[in-house]
């Protein structure tokens, strides 16, 4: 039988393993140590944010109310900034923090989407859904849209307003047209009331209702709508024109009559033409002969007129009155006022003094120098005129 074997330690070997197992030890806590501190940390910070988050949540954030679902009517007024919107939907216990939904609303680009109107919103709703509503209108549009023509007169706007119920009826816009007094602001309006004749125009805003797309608010009355109008012809007319109709020795109402008579007369691409033609006949003292100017007049499509027609007796009247007409016969458009203002110099200078229809479908004209050059083109080109009107049914 063996013997087992006996170890002996000294002192100084037992010393040397205490040592060895104290600095195994000593050195794994110095390794875990800055772990376990910072996942306690991180618990502690979680914590607090968590308790942090919930209380503000609670005070700033969620709904006032979960279980009230009753329905508060909520006004944005049209020009209410996010600010106003905010305060007032803080005032009527709506959100708990003004300031709350203004930043929540701006920085989730809310701030720009907030339309006028009138809301159902509830105090159970979240600040997220207070804004979608406020962005999402409350589906009675405060504004509508509106389009003028160019070569419409005052009539053909008051008739459109009529047919899209932004009017009741066209009496009360055509009143204020006519006597153009309400608008004596605009000095382009005064300009004319101050010629002595503006009663021997059919409307003393006929012209500077400017042919254009509009947004009206849905309350707007008739004075408002023609404001509307009247400022956009001092949009379009700058400075720089009323420099060119110096130059020319033209007043803007001068200026706006021919654009008028332009307007009527040619499509955009001849616009320049008809304005060298007319330009011509103005400086050789002859009357402009032109038939959009008896049609306004008679309030007639016909294309052929007769002589008892060409005879009518008005001041609009271009074959029995030389010079312009007494005013403008429509609202003209940007490029029929540059049309009057810069006439085609080569057709100028070339001498055309005459157009008439070529095509009363497309509206292409046909250009003569000499009268006896006209009067040929119409004996070719009126049998056409004849057919459109009777195809058109004109009166």
């Amino acid at each position: 039988m063996k013997k087992q074997r006996k170890h002996y330690y000294t002192e100084e070997t037992l010393k040397e393993e205490r040592e060895y197992g104290f600095y195994w030890y000593s050195g794994l806590w110095a390794a875990l140590r800055p772990i376990l501190v910072l996942v306690c940390a991180g618990i502690l910070v979680i914590g607090i944010l968590s308790t942090g988050i919930g209380k503000v949540k609670e005070k700033f954030i969620d709904p006032v109310d979960t279980a009230d679902t009753r329905e508060i009517v909520f006004v944005v007024n049209s020009g209410d900034s996010l600010t106003r919107v905010a305060n007032n939907l803080e005032k009527q216990n709506i959100v708990r923090s003004s300031s709350l939904f203004k930043y929540y609303a701006d920085f989730l680009g809310f701030s720009q989407k907030i339309q006028a109107g009138e809301y159902q919103l509830s105090r159970a709703m979240t600040v997220r859904q207070i804004a979608e509503n406020l962005a999402a209108g409350d589906g009675q549009p405060i504004v509508r849209t509106i389009t003028v023509i160019p070569g419409w007169n005052v009539e053909d706007i008051a008739a459109y307003l009529v047919k899209e119920k932004v009017l009741a009826s066209a009496d009360a816009f055509l009143g204020k047209c006519r006597t153009g007094t309400e608008f004596s602001a605009y000095y382009y309006i005064a300009d004319v009331l101050k010629q002595g004749s503006p009663n021997d125009r059919k409307y003393v805003l006929e012209g500077y209702l400017a042919a254009d797309t509009y947004e009206v608010y849905v309350s707007a009355d008739e004075s408002d709508i023609i404001k509307k109008l009247l400022s956009q012809t001092e949009a379009v007319f700058k400075e720089p024109l009323h420099e060119r109709a110096t130059e020319l020795g033209m007043t803007m109402d001068e200026v706006i009559s021919l654009a008028s008579m332009i307007e009527k007369e040619a499509k955009t691409a001849d616009f320049a033409k008809v304005s060298a033609v007319f330009h011509g006949r103005l400086r050789k003292n002859m009357t402009l002969g032109s038939d959009v100017t008896i049609k306004y007049v008679l309030n007639t499509k016909r294309m052929v007129l007769t002589n008892a027609d060409l005879s009518v007796q008005s001041l609009f009247n271009t074959y029995r009155n030389k010079g312009l007409p007494v005013g403008p016969i429509c609202s003209p458009s940007p490029d029929a006022i540059l049309a009057a203002l810069y006439p085609e110099e080569e057709f100028l200078s070339q001498g055309y003094l005459y157009f008439c229809s070529k095509n009363p479908d497309t509206g292409e004209l046909h250009f003569s120098r000499s009268l006896e050059e006209h009067e040929q083109a119409v004996r070719i080109y009126a049998p056409l005129w004849e057919a459109f009107d009777k195809q058109s049914g004109n009166q």
